[in-house]
């Protein structure tokens, strides 16, 4: 299968675990969901690295545990605005990751006393927050702020998990292991948090939901990690952003969503605005002083 085809199915899986998750919300907390979602995926990740003869062991623990930690808190986040918001707008607040990391790059630039930032990577940042206002809009006229700005955090926090994986990658660290330590994490943080607010007991319809979650994310995860090892970079970053649509669709049909004109401006703007971030992350360089050796 193309790269393209591999992150359009891998944008549909993600889009149905958050259709998966949303059901499973209503009878289980946000640990338990993490819990079982990692439980999967090591356990598939596990089993694969076995088949194809790899390994798991690595000298980088503290690299893993940084990443892992990172990336559960921003799956906790938007596992929670996923159970609390529509999911359109759950999906669209996460994906707000490439605009974040575009602002880390302005920041990073600043620190390092670059002399000019490249314009287009303020007003891309600058149209991602307008897309944040309006789509929170009705959001906040519902009372639901507090959801909304945890879906906002969990898009931050996913940009600085996104930049600890790109690390591992450049360290000689391989994919799976990569997901199946971030699957441990998830195990050990959700296990941590469904015992502190008590675990629930099941039903079959639980058990298939959370199984369900499991595969569909360790799945969408190779997916699109196969995506970007043999595509290239822009399109795959642009056909992600299909997510969204899927989400959308399936609120629509299936939890009765509104559709707001607000709504779905700041939809398409910081679809916009992520999928300009990253063009100008892979063609633009930031002007960062040269430090010549003294003669």
């Amino acid at each position: 299968m193309s790269a393209p085809w591999l992150m359009v199915v891998a944008s549909l899986l993600f889009a149905t675990m958050g259709v998966c998750i949303k059901l499973a919300a209503v009878h289980y907390s946000v640990g338990e969901i993490v819990f079982y979602r990692g439980l999967v995926g090591a356990l598939v990740m596990g089993a694969l690295t076995h088949v194809q003869g790899g390994s798991l062991r690595t000298p980088r623990i503290a690299m893993h545990f940084w990443r892992s930690l990172t990336g559960v808190i921003a799956l906790c986040l938007w596992f929670y605005a996923i159970g609390k918001l529509p999911l359109a707008t759950a999906m669209t607040l996460n994906y707000m990751s490439s605009v974040w990391m575009a602002l880390f790059l302005i920041g990073g630039a600043m620190m390092l006393g670059a002399q000019r930032v490249d314009t287009r990577l303020i007003l891309t940042v600058m149209v991602g927050f307008i897309g944040v206002s309006l789509t929170l809009r009705p959001t906040i006229e519902e009372k639901q702020l507090w959801e909304g700005l945890m879906g906002l955090l969990s898009g931050m926090v996913s940009a600085a998990a996104y930049l600890q994986v790109s690390a591992l990658g450049r360290a000689g660290e391989p994919d799976y292991r990569i997901v199946f330590y971030f699957s441990i994490g998830g195990v050990l943080a959700g296990a941590a948090l469904a015992t502190a607010f008590g675990w629930t007991a099941h039903s079959w319809r639980g058990i298939g939901l959370l199984v369900a979650v499991g595969l569909l994310a360790t799945v969408a995860q190779l997916l699109m990690t196969r995506a970007y090892a043999i595509g290239r970079p822009l399109v795959n970053a642009s056909l992600q952003y299909l997510g969204i649509a899927f989400s959308f669709a399936y609120g629509v049909l299936l939890f009765d969503d509104r559709v707001t004109f607000m709504a779905m401006a700041g939809m398409l703007l910081i679809v916009g605005a992520g999928v300009q971030a990253a063009r100008l992350r892979s063609t633009a360089q930031l002007a960062v002083p040269v430090r010549r050796p003294k003669p």
